[in-house]
């Protein structure tokens, strides 16, 4: 945001600064109070300002001859130390004439603002010339080129030629405004601001309309609550033409580009009080009624900028007896803007919900300043008063009557927040004994009204324009900033009175831990976009149970949607890699997918792991080993039980079209990681031809597992023993069954169960296959005995014979 350091001394002297309002002191003062400055621009009414360029008088003037051209050599008091010598071309120079004198180094522009060329001493045809007697167009005053221009002044010389045609410049200041503080976006607002730390008044105009007649009333009939507030007025006698010269310095110093006198008028109250408002070409209200309402989805409105736009039903918008003529709060229509021939207006101010305009600037990708401030709230308060003042200007660059009632629609007064402050509480959070008629002034110079008033407690009034301050948080950071934040000494010992609770749960760390533990694994992280392709989804429409969240104002249609499954986002990534020869990939991403379920949104976190390519490479001792289903699933297991989770139930994924095959880990019935490999056809739509596989954790579900509480014993000092076993089971018999079948069977000394070969063949018979398992036995208290390690594994044996009809080779 843009402020213009002449337009703010409309609103405070800030030449009552300690430093006279430099431009220094008010970028410590105004950033110091939340409003940052980023940069300071001079602007300038003419190329340079007139830099360099001095009021001079012509000493001695001699004629001299050079190639048929008749050129003088004068010498000049520019006030400087020395007399300059100059070589003149024009015909009208002459000793004794005040003139306007270029010295050594100043800089020359052309009257787009571009460099020309710089002066410096040098020889002209064999004569010392130190500078130039300047034409008018020289000096950006003027086209005329006939020759010098001729001063009738008694002015010093060396007088700075800015000074003597009263053409100071401006400076400008660029401030980072914060979303929250919509109060400063105008010249207004950071007076405000200016006067909450010094003291010093705020300068505001005192409109005094006259009211000639009621001949041209605007009838106003408001039918959606979206607007709170509307109010009008009619001016009739106007004659638009060109803004005075004040008026559109003060635009152009902020980077707006001057119209007409009407909708400069319009600009300079949006940017100097906050307030956006409409101009209307009266003759083209139809019927002489505005109405504020929405209008049916698809209707077609063109607006200011001579774009035809859709309406999707939601926009406010101001329509009169034939339809729209204005999105409201965004931007007008195009046939009811201001001509050249427009004679009659009528101005528009009003409030609308925030919200509203929000959601049109953004359907229709209007980012415009009555937009940028409505969209953040305004004073709703100080409509019918900037209407006044905006009505008096007009007057005054344009001419005109009233010819109407001040129209102020205002059904329902709004109501000020009120918020309890105790002035303990403020010193306790700011951390010093701030005194409590100091928190008060702060708060009045701010424009807050004190209520009941008990000494150390009060009721604080928040002004209409501050839409952000609603809790005494906030009244404490408006006492600090204003305060100052460098007035708060720090002490050796930073110290506080009170401790916040630590969470039971902290998901940060248990991502963390997980990074760490996969990162030692040899796996990447990525961080991919949320924004998906629209037809992403259809590939696996099967597999999901919600619609799909659409972007309305989408960048692109690769970007058209909020993806619904973890598993696109990964493949983009592996398939850009793997284009660039990088085939044996494992990374990790900690996610998000969306969802839409009627008007209910859902979001969901997700921790996804992609292996594709070689699981380990090649070495001496070695051969490459291809990625399989084990691999991925073992270190999906060995997160569950950093995670503290043991127990858990898996079937396999059947008829999915995101995994050719895989399983499904559940907990307590719930489904929680899927782990697989990518169904070819879905890698393909990526244009990834080797084998993907990809475990799915529902990560909200999976960090509420996770067991801080670890209990760790001694390693036992009893040895383990191992048996093994063949199985010959029926095809459809899964190791996990028999896993879970022998845990059943020995709770108390089976410490672990291993499967290390599957073998399937004629020998076997038809639909059999043979599992090689291994079984750990431990007792923690004493040494095994073979008669107990017979025991077991005969039970062991017999409960597999019975449960799944193995036969067990022995």
């Amino acid at each position: 945001m843009k402020i213009s350091l002449n337009w703010l001394r409309d609103f405070i002297d800030i030449s009552k600064l300690p430093a006279q309002g430099s431009p220094e002191e008010l970028d410590v003062l105004l950033t110091n109070t939340g409003l940052e400055v980023e940069g300071i621009e001079p602007h300038d009414k003419v190329p340079g300002g007139l830099k360099g360029f001095v009021v001079g008088e012509i000493l001695t003037c001699e004629k001299f001859e050079v190639k048929e051209k008749t050129l003088s050599l004068t010498t000049v008091d520019a006030g400087l130390d020395e007399i300059l010598t100059i070589v003149c071309g024009a015909a009208n120079v002459a000793a004794g004439q005040k003139v306007i004198v270029a010295t050594p180094g100043t800089q020359l522009y052309d009257k787009e603002g571009k460099e020309l060329f710089k002066i410096e001493k040098r020889k002209v045809y064999g004569q010392p010339s130190e500078g130039m007697i300047c034409a008018e167009d020289e000096i950006g005053l003027g086209s005329s080129h006939d020759g010098i221009l001729v001063l009738d002044t008694q002015v010093p010389n060396g007088t700075p030629a800015a000074s003597f045609f009263d053409i100071a410049g401006d400076l400008v200041l660029e401030i980072g405004l914060t979303p929250n503080r919509a109060d400063a976006a105008s010249h207004w607002g950071v007076a405000r601001d200016i006067r909450a730390v010094t003291g010093l008044p705020i300068q505001l105009p005192s409109p005094a309309l006259v009211i000639e007649s009621n001949a041209h009333p605007i009838t106003v009939e408001v039918k959606d609550a979206g607007c709170d507030r509307f109010c009008g007025i009619t001016i009739d006698g106007i004659q638009v033409a060109p803004s005075p010269a004040w008026l559109q310095e003060r635009l152009a110093a902020i980077g707006l580009r001057p119209i007409n006198n009407v909708v400069d008028i319009t600009n300079f109250i949006c940017h100097g009080l906050g307030q956006p408002m409409h101009a209307y070409d009266w003759n083209e209200i139809k019927g002489g009624k505005l109405i504020v309402d929405t209008l049916p989805t698809g209707t077609l409105f063109k607006t200011l900028d001579g774009i035809e736009r859709k309406l999707t039903g939601e926009e406010l918008m101001i329509c009169d007896a034939s339809g729209a003529i204005g999105m409201a709060g965004v931007m007008g229509g195009e046939d009811s803007g201001i001509k050249d021939s427009t004679t009659r207006v009528f101005l528009e101010v009003a409030h609308f919900k925030p919200e509203r305009i929000r959601k049109a600037s953004q359907i229709h990708g209007l980012k415009t300043d009555a937009s940028f401030r409505f969209e953040r709230g305004t004073d709703i308060q100080a409509k019918l008063f900037a209407l006044e003042y905006a009505a008096q200007l007009i007057q005054e660059v344009a001419g005109g009557k009233i010819t109407s009632e001040p129209i102020d629609y205002y059904p329902t007064q709004v109501e000020l927040v009120s918020i309890p402050v105790s002035v303990r509480r403020v010193q306790q959070y700011i951390g010093i004994e701030l005194a409590a008629e100091r928190i008060k002034e702060i708060l009045t110079l701010l424009d807050f009204k004190i209520e009941a008033d008990k000494g150390d407690e009060f009721v604080a009034i928040s002004p209409a324009y501050r839409v952000d301050v609603t809790r005494e948080a906030d009244i404490i950071e408006e006492i600090l900033r204003i305060h100052g934040l460098d007035n708060i000494p720090l002490s050796d010992h930073l110290s506080a009175n009170f401790i916040s609770e630590f969470p039971l749960l902290d998901k940060e760390r248990v991502q963390l831990n997980i990074s760490q533990i996969l990162t030692a694994k040899g796996f990447q992280e990525i961080i991919t976009n949320s924004l998906t392709k629209a037809d992403a989804h259809a590939s696996i429409a099967k597999d999901l149970s919600f619609e799909t969240v659409e972007i309305l104002n989408r960048l692109s249609e690769d970007l058209g949607v909020m993806r619904q499954h973890m598993s696109f986002a990964g493949l983009e990534v592996l398939a850009h890699n793997i284009n660039r020869r990088q085939k044996d990939l494992k990374v990790f991403e900690f996610g998000k997918t969306y969802h839409k379920k009627g008007a209910k949104y859902i979001e969901k976190k997700h921790l996804a792991l992609f292996t594709t390519g070689l699981w380990a490479g090649e070495t001496w001792s070695s051969a490459p080993t291809k990625t399989a289903l084990h691999h991925l699933y073992q270190v999906s297991i060995e997160l569950m039980r950093s995670m503290g989770v043991t127990e858990f139930e898996t079937d396999t994924i059947e008829n999915s079209s995101v995994f050719a095959f895989g399983l499904r880990i559940s907990i307590n019935k719930k489904a929680c990681l899927e782990v697989g490999m990518i169904h070819p056809n879905l890698a393909s739509k990526w244009e990834v031809k080797q084998d993907v596989f990809f475990a799915d954790f529902d990560w909200d579900y999976w960090v509420k597992q996770e067991k801080a509480d670890f209990v760790y014993q001694e390693i036992s000092k009893f040895p383990e023993v191992r048996r093994d076993l063949s199985l010959v089971v029926d095809k459809t018999v899964s190791y996990q069954a028999i896993r879970k079948l022998a845990e059943q069977y020995e709770k108390n000394l089976l410490k672990n169960v291993s499967i290390f070969d599957v073998y399937e063949g004629k020998n076997l018979g038809e639909g059999k296959k043979a599992y090689s398992v291994s079984f750990t036995l431990q007792d923690e208290s004493q040494t095994l005995t073979d008669k107990v390690i017979e025991s077991t594994m005969d039970r062991l044996m017999k409960g597999f014979e019975k449960e799944i009809g193995a036969l067990i080779r022995k």
